[in-house]
Formats: C-alpha cells, sequence, structure tokens
C-alpha cells in the first residue's frame, strides 16, 4: 500500500483558443488541488501546449494568472507536454514492437472512404492494416494506431460516476501517433500521467470516454491504471450549459468584476461538492473535509446571488490595507485621481463602508465621496435643500459636533442630542448634511461619514457649503 504522500494529482490545462482559463477549469484545478492537501499528495500542473497555434505565450501566461489569483500553487515546477515529443513516440515505438500498436498506412481518401463505410454500418473505424503481413507494408509516411480489443469490456470505476462500462466493440483503435509522428493527446496525457507519477486523474466529463481509450494504451504498456474522477460540467442559473449569455465564464472576468480569490475557492467548491449544510468555510476546512467520492454526479448551476453572499463575507472579512490596494486599483482604471493622501481617508473608510458591498467595484463606488476636492460642488438637489432655515441649523450643528470626540457612538448621540434640541427630527436636516458631506454621492450613515472624513474636512466641507450657499 502506497503511502499518503505518494498520492500525486495533476490538473490539465490545455491554452484556450479564447486567450481565457474557463470558470470550469478553474473548478477543476481547485477540486484536484483539494484532494492532493486532503490526502497529503502533490498538486502537479501539465500545460496542453501540443496545440502549438493556440499556445502562445500570451496563452499559457493566462493561465499562471488564473491559478495564482485563486491561490492554487503547484507543489513542482509546470511540465510543458510539447516539450516531451520524443517520449511520447518511444512509448508510441515500444507498443508497435509489442504487438499493442501497429502501422496504418491508410491515406486521407481510404481514411475517409473507411469513416462512410463505418457509419453506414453502425461501427467504429477499423483499418485494414490491422493484421497486415509487414512484409506487405509499402514505403511511404504511416500512422501508429492502438490495438484495441475486439470483444469484451472496459470498465472505468469511475469516484464520482460510478463503474461506467465500455463495448470493445466501440472503442476505435485510436491513431496514437500521426502520419507525420506528432503524438496525439490521448497518447501523450497518459504517458506523462505515468512518468509523473499521477495517481489519480479529476477532469471534466467530457473525457469520459477517453478514459477507456487510456485505459487500453495503459494495459498495452502494462502500467497501473490511475483512479478515475469525472466532474461534471458547470450550467447556467437556468441549467443550460454554460456560455456567453449567462455572464462571465473565465477566471479573469471575475476577477475583473470585483470578486475576490478567496471567495471564489469557497464559491466554487460549493459547485458539486458540499460539506453537510455549511455554506462559508475556510481553505483548512475545505482540505479536511474533501473528498473526490462526494462530488455529485449532476451539473451544478452557477447562482449569482450565492456568489455575492459569500463575496460579501470575504470583502467584510479582509484586511482593509488589502482592499485599499484593490481598491486603489479600480479607480486608477476609472482616472480617478488618487493621491498618496488619498490612501490613509480611503483605508479608514473602507470599514464604514464594505458591509453593503457585493464586489469590490461596488465599494470602490462607496468611498468615492471621500475623494471629492474641496469645494465640493453641490448637486442642484443639495442647492435646493440648502434654505435659511437649514443653514442657520447646520451652522449650529456644525458648532455643536467641532469639539466632540471624532469616534461614531459620541457623533451619534451628539447628533440625536442636537436635534432634539432643536425640536425637530433628524429627517429636516441629515439629508442636506448628508449632501453637503458627500457632495451628492453614495455615503454611509451620517456618524460615519464624519469619521470617514476625519474632522477637519468634515468641518472644511460644511464651512464650503454655508459660505457658497450664502
Amino acid at each position: 500500500m502506497s503511502s499518503m504522500s505518494d498520492r500525486p494529482v495533476v490538473t490539465r490545462i490545455a491554452p484556450s483558443p479564447t486567450g481565457s482559463m474557463h470558470i470550469g477549469t478553474a473548478r477543476t484545478a481547485l477540486f484536484n488541488w483539494l484532494y492532493a492537501k486532503h490526502t497529503g499528495g502533490k498538486f502537479l500542473l501539465r500545460i496542453e501546449d501540443t496545440d502549438r497555434e493556440r499556445s502562445t505565450e500570451a496563452a499559457v501566461q493566462v493561465i499562471f494568472d488564473g491559478l495564482k489569483w485563486l491561490g492554487l500553487e503547484a507543489d513542482e515546477e509546470p511540465v510543458f507536454q510539447f516539450a516531451r515529443a520524443a517520449r511520447h513516440r518511444e512509448v508510441a515505438e515500444a507498443l508497435l514492437a509489442n504487438g499493442g500498436a501497429y502501422r496504418d498506412y491508410m491515406t486521407a481518401e481510404e481514411l475517409e472512404a473507411e469513416r462512410e463505410r463505418a457509419r453506414a454500418e453502425g461501427r467504429v473505424v477499423r483499418s485494414p492494416w490491422r493484421d497486415a503481413d509487414p512484409a506487405t507494408y509499402p514505403d511511404r509516411p504511416f500512422a501508429v494506431r492502438l490495438k484495441s480489443p475486439l470483444q469484451g469490456e472496459t470498465v472505468i470505476d469511475d469516484q464520482v460516476k460510478g463503474p461506467v462500462t465500455f463495448q470493445n466493440s466501440q472503442l476505435d483503435d485510436l491513431i496514437i501517433l500521426r502520419s507525420d509522428g506528432t503524438p496525439t493527446y490521448n497518447l501523450a496525457v497518459v504517458v506523462d500521467d505515468h512518468d509523473m507519477g499521477v495517481t489519480h486523474v479529476i477532469r471534466g466529463d467530457d473525457h469520459l470516454a477517453n478514459a477507456a481509450r487510456q485505459t487500453l494504451i495503459y494495459q498495452g504498456m502494462d502500467w497501473a491504471t490511475p483512479t478515475w474522477a469525472h466532474l461534471p460540467l458547470i450550467h447556467g442559473p437556468d441549467g443550460a450549459k454554460l456560455s456567453k449569455r449567462h455572464g462571465a465564464q473565465a477566471v479573469s472576468e471575475f476577477d475583473d468584476m470585483g470578486y475576490l480569490p478567496e471567495a471564489m475557492r469557497n464559491y466554487l467548491a460549493k459547485l458539486g461538492w458540499g460539506h453537510g449544510d455549511d455554506e462559508i468555510f475556510s481553505d483548512e476546512q475545505a482540505i479536511a473535509w474533501f473528498d473526490i467520492k462526494d462530488v455529485v454526479g449532476a451539473p451544478a448551476r452557477l447562482d449569482w446571488a450565492k456568489l455575492n453572499h459569500l463575496n460579501n463575507h470575504y470583502i467584510r472579512q479582509a484586511d482593509s490595507a488589502r482592499l485599499t490596494g484593490l481598491v486603489v486599483q479600480i479607480l486608477k482604471s476609472r482616472d480617478v485621481q488618487v493621491r498618496e493622501a488619498d490612501l490613509a481617508v480611503i483605508e479608514r473608510a473602507i470599514p464604514l463602508v464594505r458591509d453593503g458591498a457585493k464586489t469590490t467595484l461596488e465599494l470602490a463606488d462607496a468611498v468615492l465621496f471621500v475623494l471629492k476636492r474641496r469645494p465640493v460642488e453641490l448637486p442642484e438637489k443639495a442647492r435646493g435643500m440648502l434654505t435659511d432655515e437649514t443653514k442657520a441649523r447646520l451652522s449650529r450643528l456644525r458648532d455643536a459636533v467641532a469639539e466632540e470626540a471624532w469616534e461614531i457612538p459620541a457623533l451619534e448621540a451628539r447628533i440625536r442630542d442636537f436635534a432634539e434640541s432643536e425640536g425637530v427630527g433628524i429627517g429636516k436636516f441629515g439629508p442636506a448634511l448628508r449632501a453637503v458631506l458627500s457632495g451628492g454621492a453614495p455615503a454611509p450613515d451620517l456618524a460615519s461619514t464624519f469619521v470617514a472624513l476625519g474632522r477637519d474636512e468634515s468641518l472644511g466641507r460644511m464651512d464650503d457649503a454655508l459660505s457658497q450657499a450664502q
């Protein structure tokens, strides 16, 4: 029995033609990561870059950036599949030598004709060269095909779906080496998984049929077959396959939309797996609880309300200095001027406004009021509130709070006492005061707005507004 530390899993990611990393790929990587950590194994990364047209440097960097943002760090240096082509060809030659594969000399025209016959007869493609006498081999390029068994069954004991049976008669003789000498995907992944010591293959269920074909390659080389686990797809809220019409699909889009990586990890873990009724849990808890056998076989549905709820939770838990950095990046991307002196003000404001923010974009909106430059230009509606009576009342309030301790409880009490002394409700002057302090931008309650701005800025804005109104 192998030790737990000898249980590596690998997440395989092919560069996307869209130049992004899909949320489904991110969830697969997360489940690999969780299972590796849960079992004390290794989380490995392999870049499936055999498609050279799409495997640009930029496309590969997107993968690294996405995993880094999610906080999923591989335990070893990544493996690039294309660089191992010579090893893949070596295994193809070994299968030829042991009778597990054969040379196929069919031309493109002959192959297309065979495909048409196979479709018409309801069978898989079979090459006439499967059992040909080597003495009859022509002197021209050839592909190498796996010599699949014609009878019997291949059973995939899947950790998510349970036993899945494939009739060998329905499995074609897979091409493992093209006529130009390049290895195919199914050969490459088997060789790489074997050489990397991969014990568990956790991937999307669109690869379930490949598991049967790959099992035959393992058997042909007399290699141990890994444990399979095929994850269902992620669907949109309407139950249809996730697409552009459902909104964000790529990891980078969720980053751009203001979601925190810890919220995404928590949310993605809940897409198809869970621990009782627990909705919010730490990475440490997820690692302790996660078992691939607990993943459900039905597709999960993206639920924006749940994601927003989780993200709000993690925004409320996050360090204010970190959130300040994220907010400043957002503001600068909007061409909002942020001075060095503004950083401390933003950081002071964040704990006072973040409770209602579902994303960091909303958090950036919520701190805009502290960045208004004096004299703050008041919107027309706010100017209309500044009647002579209200101006006189705000002037008295300004004097009342000027000497107060600049803390929320003290300021709340002072504002209440002032309203009582004036014989009015706070609603008689509160909206005008809020407009004066915020310049019409969204802001928290009055005491919190005072504290966020600071004493000097608050009193200065009041003075400016009263002066402008005269």
